[in-house]
């Protein structure tokens, strides 16, 4: 099973949501295999002849640029994945779904 397919059965529950998601997930994956490939190169340089002086080279800032990205989309695929109280609908929702079916009966 591919990490796109993994991503996937955790995330999707139907139809639907793979097309919502399905794109948001395809970019998780990339992120993820563009940062294992950054995390094989050096991301500190140190000066040869004074080891305090160093400096951070490209790979470590499009690596620290792409995690950020990455943190994000994990984030918001969490939040469809995980149910808790905080995600049950609140009371003035219902109350305003009630009130919209009530007025389309008219």
């Amino acid at each position: 099973m591919s990490r796109y397919d993994e991503l996937m059965a955790a995330v999707c529950q139907n139809a639907d949501d793979r097309t919502t998601y399905g794109p948001l997930v395809a970019k998780a994956v990339l992120l993820e295999e563009k940062m294992a490939y950054l995390e094989t190169l050096p991301h500190i340089v140190v000066h040869p002849k004074d080891p305090a002086k160093q400096k951070t080279t490209p790979a470590h800032k499009q690596y620290k640029e792409l995690l950020q990205q990455y943190g994000n989309i994990i984030r918001i695929l969490g939040r469809v994945t995980v149910e808790d109280e905080n995600t049950a609908e609140s009371p003035l929702r219902s109350w305003a779904k009630a009130r919209a079916a009530g007025n389309a009966d008219m």
